[in-house]
Parts: structure tokens; C-alpha cells; sequence
């Protein structure tokens, strides 16, 4: 993203105009990323009117502003986080708007102008479906779309979302708006495209999208809409459905387990994979021991169990050094049961492939053994089961054994046949879990000190099978076509798609280490949530989730 490319008029003098009001709204936004540290300064990246600024009805400034705080730099090799602004222009504010109000501009070529937040405004939101149903640039913008698009859809925002913003229009498509934005294409695309080139309805094909810097290196993706998948359910509320009902939940497990192996296969058959040379793999685990490391320093209630855990990280580098390989490939990356979608015809869905948005897109694209996406699961049951009182371990280990076993179904390839990669992963993150609920929810702590000392004494395993373990570790074409359901019928991509999301930066039940919306992702598919319980004790209220906001990348 070049600096200063801008549409907009006065450019110099915008931003100083709106950086006093910037200052103080910009901050408070649940999506700001960088709480916790003064703002000392912007730097303008882009301006474009999408809507012209100097009539007396709305305008609509789209900003790219880069924003300067003391430590970032040192922290990356950015001068600072860029953010994706959509300012409204009014002479006056309608009381509906008040809420949305930025501020009144007192200098500048807004000057006497009230700003406020754009997406609260209906007809600028319908507006922008608007240049996504006409496709090209305008300014640094490009906009581009796969299918025609119909008009008069009414647009609505989604409240839930903590580090994006999503938008809703007639409950047919739904519009991710990402605001904090790395240079490169983002997952959330570039993975969904793939997998509708490969023909995976798996997951809801994108219908449009828009960018900044269209073909250039440092270009990024600023927007992606998608088929609303009207009254699906997350995995992570049916399963607390479940367990308060007292019903079992290993069909749908199983079934999750499938749809899973087919977005692993078709990724495998449509994106390079490469395999891990031996170094690469002891890395990995030398990666993981050094988090433990540093997790016993924070959490020392994880001293005991140190020989156990590290005992993990050391049987791959061991395998590894006796000639073990394990193919990775492009994966989700942060797969939990709230990121699991089921349409009213029961068939799973895999939505918001955007990864950690904290994390450069580097690190997000980087190809990782399938295993990764198949613990983030595994650790989602464990923390569902957790959530019911008493805690049903019995009820976890029937479903972490159906979705194994729905995924070596459609995959040929066992999660459980390489015990000792699926214990590393399972380990990485539940040591995670441990340090993120010690800092910021305390009473939530059993839950992965449980998993700690499951993983600490593994169970005997059953003998390996025979064969080249490297050519276990990459998902093999499945037996029936992906396109087809699990009733065998074939499948049609998704027509209608879902959303919600989450926060990382302050504490919030819905974010527990391992599941549900815990990022601010408009959810590609997906229903909305109503706000979680404030409360500190687990429950099993349906807002709760899981995840936690950061699952390390065990190859770096």
C-alpha cells in the first residue's frame, strides 16, 4: 500500500483536520489492536470519496491510516498498524446517527462537518454492496466480484464483531470489513477462492471482494462478502445444546470430522504442499518446549507437569531425527467448533479462514501438518465438556473419537495413527490455554490444567501401521466426492451464509482458549449471538466460547 494515494480532496490537510477526533473514538473501538498504548500519531496511507464529501447530504471517506504508537515498531517491522476507516460527512447528524458520531470538524476542508462511523449509516452501507455490484477501481480501491449481485437489499451491521466489522444485506450475503490490514492477500479469501475453484462446498464461495493496490506486492484485501447462511448454528452452541439436553453428540462429530478431511483434501489437491525436512520438524518441537519454558515462568502451577509435557515436543524431534517426515499444507489454522457452521440441512460448513489477525500474514499463509486444525477441535470438545456441571469428560472422548474417526473416513488418513504429532499440537495449545486463563480468567484454569495432566501421561498407543509415515501425514483423496453430503447426495454451494465474531483484547467468556468466535471476524456463515454472561464461572450459556486469541505457530 502506497502512502498518501488519495481521491479525496485536500489530502494534506484532512488528516490533521481529523486527527484530534481520531485520537479519542479511535481507541475505544473494540477492533483497535493497539489498547494499552498512547497514540502519538497517523500517517494517512489512502483517501478515496467513495460518495462526495462536499454536498450538504451523506458523504463517505474511505481512510487507510497508519497509527503511531510508542514500542510497535520494535515490535514489528511496521512503523505502525494500519486501519481501514469508513468516515460519514453530514452538515448535520439525523438522531438516529447520534451514536455513530465521531465528532465535529473545526479546520480543514471538513471543517463545520460532522464525522461519524459510516457502517452505521444504511444508505452509505448500501451504498458500498453498490460498488461491489458495479466492479473496478475507483482511486487505490478495486472492487471486484464473481456473480451479478441483486440491488435492494436492506443492509444491517452485526454488533458481535471484535476485530472486524460485518455487514448483513437481506439476509443473502455478508460483508467482512477488515480493519486492521496487512499488506498480501488475505487467507479469508485466497482460501474460500481456492476451495470453490476445487469445487469444496465446504465452505461459502466468495461472491466479491475489494482491495487496495490491485496487483501490487504490497496490495491488501479490505473486504470480502459471502453467501449468508441463514439460521446455521455453530458447532460450539449445539454442542452446549447437547450436553444440557443430556443427548450424545458423536453423529455430528463425525460428521464434522468429515467435512474437515474434505477441506484438508481439496486444499492439499489445489494449493502446493511441502514436506517438513528434518530440521524443520525439530524446530517445531524445539518451538514448543521454549513456550513451555516461558509458560511455567507465568503460570509456575505448570512445574509438575514439565517432564510429561516436554516429553511430547521431544517424541517428534525423535521421530525426526529417525527419518520421520510430515507433509503440511495450507489449513484453516484456527479451527474450533465455533468456526463449524451446520445449515439447517445438516450439512458442516468451515467459515473465517483469516487466521490470528495479529499475526503478519506471513505467518498466516505458511503451510502446517492438518494435524493443527484437527487439535484445535479436539481441545474445543474438551473445553464444551468442561462447560457443563459436572464436567462430562466421558461425553469429550466419545467426540474427540467420532470426529477422528469421521475425518480418517473421508481422508484414509487417521489423525490417531500419528499419536505422538496429534499429543505435540494438543500440548502447544493447552499449555497456551493455561497462561491465557491464569491472566485473564482465573475460575476458567481447570479446564486446561485437566487437558495438562491427561497430556502429561499419555495413554498406551496402539501399534503404528506399517509404511512411510511422510505419506500418512497428507490427506489422500476420500472415498466419495466432497461435493457429496454425508447422506451421499450432492451437494450445491452454499446460497445464503452467516456471521458474528469476537474480541482479543479484554477478557470476555466467549473467548476461552479453543473455540468460538474469540476474533473479530465477520464469520463468513454463521448466526448471530446474543451477548455472552459476564460472569466469571463457566456455563453454559450459548454466547460462551472457547477460543483463545492466539494459537501459537509452532514453526516459527
Amino acid at each position: 500500500m502506497s502512502e498518501t494515494a488519495s481521491t479525496a480532496r485536500a489530502p494534506v490537510a484532512l488528516l490533521p483536520s481529523l486527527a484530534p477526533l481520531l485520537h479519542e473514538w479511535l481507541p475505544r473501538r473494540r477492533w483497535f489492536a493497539g489498547k494499552g498504548r498512547p497514540v502519538t500519531g497517523f500517517a494517512l496511507v489512502s483517501a478515496t470519496e467513495l460518495l462526495p464529501v462536499d454536498t450538504a447530504g451523506p458523504g463517505l471517506l474511505h481512510l487507510l491510516v497508519r497509527v503511531q504508537q510508542p514500542g510497535l515498531a520494535a515490535m514489528s517491522a511496521s512503523p505502525g498498524d494500519c486501519y481501514q476507516l469508513l468516515l460519514g460527512v453530514r452538515d448535520t447528524l439525523p438522531p438516529q446517527l447520534a451514536p455513530a458520531l465521531i465528532g465535529h470538524v473545526t479546520e480543514g476542508p471538513l471543517a463545520g462537518r460532522a464525522v461519524y462511523e459510516a457502517l452505521s449509516d444504511p444508505r452509505l452501507t448500501a451504498l458500498l454492496l453498490e460498488r461491489l455490484r458495479a466492479p473496478g477501481p475507483i482511486g487505490p480501491l478495486h472492487f471486484h466480484r464473481t456473480v451479478a449481485i441483486p440491488d435492494g437489499l436492506t443492509p444491517r451491521v452485526l454488533d458481535t464483531e471484535q476485530s472486524n466489522t460485518s455487514l448483513v444485506y437481506g439476509d443473502a450475503y455478508i460483508l467482512k470489513i477488515f480493519r486492521r490490514i496487512h499488506p498480501g492477500a488475505n487467507p479469508d479469501l485466497e482460501l474460500p477462492l481456492a476451495l470453490a475453484r476445487a469445487g469444496c462446498a465446504r465452505v461459502p464461495a466468495p461472491v466479491a471482494w475489494y482491495e487496495a493496490g490491485a496487483g501490487r506486492p504490497d496490495g491488501a484485501t479490505l473486504g470480502v462478502l459471502q453467501p449468508y447462511l441463514r439460521g446455521s448454528r455453530d458447532g460450539w452452541q449445539l454442542a452446549l445444546d447437547a450436553l444440557a439436553e443430556g443427548r450424545d453428540f458423536t453423529m455430528e462429530a463425525r460428521a464434522l470430522g468429515r467435512a474437515t478431511a474434505e477441506v484438508h483434501t481439496a486444499l492439499a489437491d489445489a494449493l502446493p504442499t511441502i514436506t517438513l525436512a528434518r530440521s524443520q520438524a525439530q524446530n517445531l518441537a524445539v518451538a514448543m518446549s521454549r513456550r513451555l519454558d516461558a509458560a511455567t515462568q507465568a503460570v509456575p502451577a505448570l512445574m509438575p507437569y514439565v517432564p510429561g509435557l516436554r516429553a511430547a515436543f521431544e517424541a517428534v524431534a525423535a521421530l525426526a531425527e529417525n527419518g520421520s517426515t510430515w507433509g503440511t499444507q495450507r489449513v484453516h489454522g484456527d479451527l474450533h467448533l465455533g468456526q463449524a457452521l451446520r445449515t439447517p440441512d445438516g450439512d458442516w460448513t468451515l467459515i473465517d479462514f483469516e487466521g490470528e489477525p495479529t499475526k503478519p500474514l506471513a505467518e498466516r499463509r505458511r503451510p502446517q501438518p492438518p494435524v493443527r486444525d484437527v487439535a484445535g477441535i479436539l481441545r474445543s470438545f474438551d473445553y464444551a465438556a468442561h462447560s457443563h456441571h459436572p464436567w462430562n469428560a466421558e461425553w469429550a472422548d466419545r467426540c474427540r473419537d467420532a470426529y477422528c474417526t469421521g475425518y480418517a473416513e473421508a481422508s484414509g488418513h487417521d489423525p490417531r495413527a500419528e499419536p505422538e504429532l496429534l499429543r505435540a499440537y494438543e500440548t502447544d495449545k493447552a499449555v497456551y490455554e493455561v497462561v491465557y486463563e491464569a491472566r485473564h480468567r482465573p475460575d476458567w484454569l481447570p479446564v486446561p490444567m485437566s487437558a495438562i495432566r491427561r497430556l502429561s501421561t499419555p495413554r498406551p498407543t496402539a501399534p503404528r501401521p506399517p509404511g512411510n509415515p511422510s505419506a500418512r501425514h497428507r490427506p489422500t483423496a476420500p472415498a466419495a466426492d466432497p461435493r457429496r453430503a454425508d447422506d451421499g447426495q450432492r451437494r450445491t454451494p452454499a446460497t445464503t451464509d452467516p456471521t458474528p465474531a469476537p474480541e482479543r483484547h479484554t477478557p470476555d467468556p466467549r473467548h476461552a482458549p479453543g473455540s468460538a468466535s474469540a476474533r473479530g471476524s465477520a464469520r463468513g456463515a454463521g448466526t448471530e449471538r446474543s451477548e455472552p454472561s459476564t460472569g466469571s464461572r463457566p456455563s453454559t450459556d450459548r454466547a460462551l466460547s472457547q477460543r483463545p486469541p492466539y494459537f501459537p505457530d509452532p514453526l516459527t
